[in-house]
């Protein structure tokens, strides 16, 4: 009989003895990839470089919530403002048609609480979300390396897939992620989200979904050609909503922590509700909150301690963001 799928807070971190000089190295591969696409495009994050629009709203905790959710942000009902920042997961700014990671990332403004780099009050509460339900790597070491070699071209790319995974496994292996960023997607208000990796909610760990409402409309074709242009116009003609979902640790079997590319089985929980109201993108108002968001930080480490990231994966992002944050000045 197979085991109940029940939130336990028995999870573990497993912390490599060469984190530190591991990450510090990721920091600075990135920052030179950054360097060199900023010189071409100008000055922007290493990924997640085009972003698409922005947009404000509240997102709203909901009450009577289950036990291991109401923790930190979750902790009791209440309504948060919230930004928006929409993005093409690439390094470079390329057509949106182009097949790529799409990114989905909040900050939620005015909470209370100790910040999860435990230096000082937290300044928001971040989700920096995909629309992936895992992460496509086993571990942060892989996905650098990947990054690294795409930044250099294709053949660079198919050379280190075939040095690292062997000449059947790495064509096989690039097949794969091609088709995992060519997936199929809507639009970033019909399709969900998720942070693949887990952050914690208190004594417990959560990964995070965040599901249009039906409302929202379905897909239209053609919106690949544009991504802001299908977001903005659906805005200027009603509110958008999402449900905030969270889904619990059960154990390290089936919801490991420290392997971001298996998928847990866990149910999801509906504990807050992301409302845009009716906002146009592209008057005058629409693109300085536009600057202001590009210019802005959106990272998970951004986060009260409550809800601090876990895992080998968000463990390198803490450095590596704040590398590529130090370096676009923002």
């Amino acid at each position: 009989m197979a085991k109940k799928l029940i939130p336990s807070t028995r999870w573990q971190e497993q912390v490599a003895p060469d984190e530190a000089e591991r990450f510090a190295s990721y920091g600075q591969q990135f920052v030179a990839i950054q360097a060199r696409k900023s010189k071409k495009y100008g000055n922007g994050r290493a990924l997640h470089r085009k972003q698409i629009t922005a947009a404000k709203g509240t997102l709203e905790v909901l009450a009577d919530l289950p036990d291991f959710a109401r923790h930190g942000l979750f902790a009791k009902p209440g309504t948060f403002e919230t930004w928006v920042r929409l993005s093409n997961g690439g390094l470079d700014r390329a057509p949106d048609r182009m097949p790529d990671i799409r990114g989905f990332a909040l900050r939620v403004l005015g909470v209370k609480g100790d910040s999860a780099l435990g230096n000082g009050p937290a300044v928001s509460q971040d989700f920096a979300l995909i629309n992936q339900e895992v992460f496509g790597f086993t571990s942060s070491a892989e996905f650098v390396e990947f990054v690294v070699a795409a930044a250099k071209g294709m053949g660079s790319l198919f050379r280190h897939l075939v040095k690292r995974y062997g000449v059947v496994r790495g064509p096989l292996r690039l097949v794969s992620m091609v088709k995992t960023m060519g997936k199929p997607f809507g639009g970033f208000a019909t399709e969900p989200v998720y942070s693949a990796a887990p952050i914690a909610c208190g004594p417990y760990a959560v990964r995070v979904r965040l599901v249009p409402a039906a409302d929202n409309g379905p897909a239209k074709p053609g919106a690949k050609q544009d991504w802001g242009a299908d977001f903005n116009a659906r805005l200027r003609e009603k509110s958008l909503q999402w449900d905030l979902q969270l889904q619990p640790f059960v154990d390290e079997d089936r919801t490991p922590i420290e392997d971001a590319s298996v998928n847990w089985p866990s149910p999801y929980t509906t504990v807050a509700r992301l409302t845009l109201p009716r906002q146009d993108g592209d008057s005058a108002a629409g693109q300085a909150l536009a600057k202001q968001v590009e210019a802005a930080i959106f990272d998970p480490w951004q986060a009260l301690a409550d809800h601090r990231p876990l895992g080998d994966v968000m463990r390198a992002r803490k450095v590596v963001y704040f590398e590529s944050q130090k370096a676009r000045g923002a």
